[in-house]
């Protein structure tokens, strides 16, 4: 018989892979021709291996510990799951993370308490970030819960719950397995609700119950299905007439992509309206790589203060805007100094829409609004047309004399060229976010990175794991020295798994975003010989090349290398930079999010 599972249906940028795959209909996986259950596979962590294939994880990131050993047997006992071992519980996470971006759905497993505690900071980013990641821990034996017991990794009491709680406030649905009889049934809730709620969840099965047999586990997994989030009709027709009518009325309309795009998979919606509306069209910083950069009427980044060129202007000056999935926090508002207006506004969440200061209409999918609206509204290019009118193009720099130190304005324009379709950027928390914001982006070319939760050294973990998950594209990272040396050890892993990803490490001697912010000697940190530490880390196993620039005829010798002679390789290239040396965007911004940061309470 068929299988069916519930699957993600992930919203990838429009410029990649179109929309969200399946289009409509109930989210399934189908195996037309099951394999025949082995002894293995009749196990709990047989059952939970092939339930993880089923939705599409190929790979688990993990690190071992005595409560997930038994259970790690059991995962790589399934032919269709990898085992990809990482040097830390963090950098797992971070891999899980930056898998579910590319692939839908991520995976990491780690050991109870020590690992689940350890791990909990990149479920938190994931959490944020509206990414399904499946954390599975090795619990304490089943025998032991309730018997006032005091385990190891733990903190020396009998409650055994300290783990649970703290997962409870970063995934949305937490299951405690430990005993067979339901142990099927939490599996089976937890994987669907991390798919339908498109947010992580924490399993916890206890160590000596993955190797067991039981009659749930003995046939082919019983089938079930996620069925598709419909609107209210009435209210979604009530939205539209109302939407329409506000924007029709409007001289010069623009709309605005947000990261939430991704979450109500409507990112080829978003598209179809933009086509149909004529309007100018941005995206806020944290949807970079949501929408085509291609497409006729981008007009760009609208950051407030830091957008990029002339798309502030013209958003800030549009008598009505449609934003589609924001999140207005402190850093994408830069200090909360947008200049807009909500009376203005329409504002498109997930399930709900709010036009102007009212009314506003809840169980209402933004991906069926977008698209019955684009049928309703009449097209209105005056934005477009102004933009078109003030537009400048970008100037290039100023070319670096022969042994003139680089500048990053120089490397990021020479990273410029090396985009296509067959590449995706990731962009570390810190100067990265601005240099690689002003990157026009090639149709299919992937971008991701992590501006709400904004944890330095996330990217190390996420490259493994995005190029782990997309194979077919070559990842071009762009990473600063202090994000680095949180995080540096799973270059590693990236290397045992044959990666050929571009690590461009900044090396300009310190936290700099945090120097733009507020200046202090804790900024400054300890440099390394980077490219000896990764040639250390190679150790001659492997394919690895590495470089050090400190010219701009060295970045293109280097990156004429990378890109031919060693392009089957891990490439790391560390590129010394003057400490002073930022984007103009930053200290815009920094100063901003410093006053910000700095407002005195208010009067009691």
């Amino acid at each position: 018989m068929d299988t069916e599972i519930g699957a993600i249906n992930d919203c990838k940028p429009t410029m990649n892979d179109g929309d969200c795959n399946p289009q409509n209909g109930v989210c399934i996986v189908q195996d037309s021709n099951p394999t025949p259950i082995t002894t293995a596979e009749a196990t709990l962590g047989g059952h939970l291996a092939r339930r993880l294939v089923q939705i599409g994880v190929t790979d688990i990131f993990s690190v071992p510990g005595d409560f997930n050993l038994t259970l790690l047997d059991h995962l790589i006992a399934e032919p269709g799951l990898t085992n990809i071992g990482c040097c830390n519980e963090l950098n797992a996470g971070y891999a899980a993370d930056g898998y579910a971006r590319s692939r839908g759905v991520g995976a990491c497993v780690v050991t109870f308490s020590v690992g689940g505690l350890s791990v909990i900071n990149a479920i938190a980013g994931a959490y944020s970030e509206n990414l399904p990641v499946i954390c599975i821990v090795g619990g304490p034996n089943s025998n032991d819960y309730g018997t006032n017991r005091i385990l190891h990794h733990t903190i020396g009491l009998p409650d055994f719950s300290q783990e649970f709680r703290c997962f409870q406030t970063v995934t949305c649905y937490q299951a405690i397995v430990n005993n067979l009889e339901d142990a099927h049934e939490q599996i089976d809730t937890a994987i669907s609700t991390a798919l339908k709620e498109s947010k992580p969840v924490y399993i916890s099965i206890s160590c000596n119950l993955a190797g067991i047999r039981h009659p749930t586990f003995g046939g082919e997994p019983v089938p079930f299905s996620l069925a598709p989030k419909v609107s209210n009709q009435m209210g979604l027709e009530a939205a539209v007439e109302a939407a329409a009518d506000f924007l029709n009325k409007a001289v010069k309309p623009v709309m605005v992509a947000g990261p939430k795009l991704r979450v109500a998979k409507a990112c080829e919606a978003f598209v179809e309206l933009a086509d149909a509306s004529g309007y100018a069209t941005a995206v806020l910083p944290s949807a970079k790589g949501r929408v085509p950069e291609t497409h006729p009427h981008f007009i760009g980044t609208y950051w407030g203060a830091v957008s990029t060129s002339f798309c502030a202007e013209i958003v800030e000056s549009a008598d009505a805007y449609l934003f589609a999935g924001p999140i207005f926090n402190d850093y994408c508002s830069v200090g909360y100094s947008l200049l807009l207006k909500k009376e203005k506004a329409i504002i498109v969440q997930p399930d709900r829409v709010v036009i102007g200061n009212g009314p506003a209409f809840g169980c209402v999918l933004m991906k069926d609004f977008l698209k019955a609206l684009s049928k309703r509204i009449k097209k209105n290019t005056a934005s477009y047309e102004n933009y078109h009118r003030i537009y400048v193009p970008d100037g290039q720099p100023l070319k670096c004399k022969p042994k003139e130190p680089l500048r990053v304005n120089i490397l990021f324009n020479h990273i410029q060229q090396m985009l296509s379709k067959d590449t995706a950027v990731i962009a570390e928390t810190g100067d990265s976010w601005f240099n690689c914001q002003k990157l026009k982006l090639p149709e299919g070319c992937g971008y991701e990175f992590q501006m709400q939760y904004g944890s330095i050294g996330w990217s190390v973990g996420a490259t493994l794991g995005y190029a782990q998950a997309a194979k077919d594209k070559r990842v071009i990272a762009c990473i600063g020295d202090g994000s680095f040396q949180v995080t540096c050890q799973d270059v590693t892993t990236m290397l045992r798994c044959e990666q050929k990803t571009i690590i461009f490490l900044i090396n300009n001697g310190g936290y700099t975003i945090e120097v733009e912010i507020h200046d202090g000697p804790y900024n400054v940190i300890k440099n390394w010989n980077y490219t000896a530490l990764v040639d250390a880390i190679h150790n001659g196993e492997g394919k690895c090349w590495t470089t050090k620039v400190l010219y701009e005829e060295e970045l293109i010798e280097a990156i004429e290398t990378a890109t031919g002679e060693k392009k089957d390789c891990f490439c790391f290239i560390e590129v010394l930079l003057h400490k002073d040396d930022t984007s103009k965007e930053l200290l815009e911004w920094g100063s901003r999010v410093s006053a910000a940061n700095s407002r005195p309470p208010n009067p009691q």
